[in-house]
């Protein structure tokens, strides 16, 4: 049991702000569909939302070892929350077209490229180095415990409120991780008096276990994709309302929640158990595709959201146990951009896919790194298993 009472506030408010999250990005994807229903729109909308993350994020994670981490997450989290109000008035006024709400997703990513090797980082801070590993288990339960709530609370408000509605309570999001933000208190850590991308690729070069874990991230990002960018295509594809997005992205994390409770407190997971979740997100995501009824493949991406967690939360532990305190924002710079900076790689191709060949498709086409990765984990395995000087499982 995590015994920081810094670390409670933090959870508390980074719950609150990431359910806000997903009433955001429901909202606008739903927005967006609705204006256009083009699931190429879908994915522009995400590749805009994202790409600020591929573009900043080495720079940011220089400023993240060098600036104090909190006051920074503290300035961010202010300028979200007016970037969020004045796009709830601008729909509540009937002005937010499909590409006033592009651009303002746009704006909302470089704001998230510049907070996350921060809060990324911060999470070490506010625990006993005992403590890490459990407290990125958790960190990462509550992102997918929002992903759970979050979306099938923000369709409930969007039939019976509207649109406008969810930009305003992510908006107020906001506020609560600030409140938690002032009342945590990390930590003193050693900063780096100077940092820069090539110090970045120099820890990679060093250590190429981290290069591991990183394509690790990629893949599991790429994984969940559909997921996160076509939920009102597949809604519709499925013959229910562009709502139901919010239950099939609901029933991914709850497969991912689940996963938290089972990894917490464990460093990182073998081989075999990388194999076993990445292939659980590719056969998940890919049966998800195919199937004739949403009944059935709900399950199915429980089980998706269940190889996510497990093997992504894996690869962020060894992320951040891997380096130094003070190097810990450029290597979860890194995370960032394999994670959330290649999302719109991932969104354009889910995009296009879908729109010229159809969601289900594109579903497929974006398991496949996922099938690939629990191969080569499987075949590696295997290899090392045969060789004579093999004695001890990896």
């Amino acid at each position: 049991m995590i015994r920081s009472r810094s670390f409670a506030p933090y959870f508390v408010g980074n719950a609150a702000s990431a359910s806000g999250t997903w009433f955001q990005n429901l909202a606008a994807s739903i927005l967006v569909f609705r204006l256009t229903h083009s699931p190429f729109l879908l994915g522009v909308l995400n590749f805009c939302q994202f790409v600020p993350v591929l573009v900043l994020s080495p720079w940011a994670g220089g400023l993240a070892d060098r600036l104090d981490r909190r006051k920074l997450l503290l300035v961010t989290q202010l300028l979200s929350t007016a970037l969020t109000a004045v796009l709830a008035g601008l729909a509540w006024g009937g002005a937010a077209t499909e590409w006033v709400v592009i651009g303002f997703s746009g704006a909302l990513g470089i704001v998230s490229a510049l907070s996350i090797p921060a809060q990324q980082s911060l999470i070490a801070a506010l625990v006993d180095e005992e403590d890490v590993p459990q407290a990125i288990a958790l960190n990462s339960m509550t992102f997918n415990l929002a992903r759970a709530i979050g979306p099938a609370s923000a369709a409930g408000v969007i039939a019976a409120l509207g649109i406008p509605w969810a930009f305003a309570i992510n908006s107020a999001s906001y506020l609560l991780l600030f409140a938690g933000l002032l009342l945590a208190k990390p930590r003193d850590e050693e900063r780096a008096e100077r940092s820069s991308l090539r110090d970045s690729f120099r820890l990679l070069r060093e250590r190429p276990a981290l290069v591991m874990a990183l394509l690790v991230v990629m893949v599991a990002g790429f994984g969940s994709d559909p997921v996160n960018t076509e939920s009102p295509a597949f809604a519709h594809a499925f013959g229910y309302s562009d709502t139901w997005a919010g239950v099939i992205v609901a029933f991914f994390g709850l497969g991912a929640v689940i996963a938290a409770f089972l990894v917490a407190g464990r460093v990182a997971g073998s081989r075999r158990r990388m194999a076993l979740t990445l292939g659980a997100l590719g056969v998940g995501i890919l049966l998800f595709s195919v199937s004739p009824w949403l009944a059935l493949g709900l399950p199915l991406l429980a089980l998706a959201g269940f190889g996510y967690l497990g093997s992504n939360t894996s690869a962020t532990t060894r992320l951040a146990l891997g380096v130094e305190p003070w190097q810990r924002g450029r290597i979860m710079a890194l995370w960032s951009i394999a994670f959330l900076g290649l999302r719109p790689v991932a969104s354009l191709l889910d995009g296009a896919l879908a729109g010229t060949f159809g969601v289900r498709v594109a579903g497929v086409v974006l398991a496949v790194p996922a099938l690939v990765g629990a191969a080569v984990a499987l075949t590696t395995l295997r290899s090392w298993r045969s060789s004579p000087a093999s004695s001890s499982s990896p």
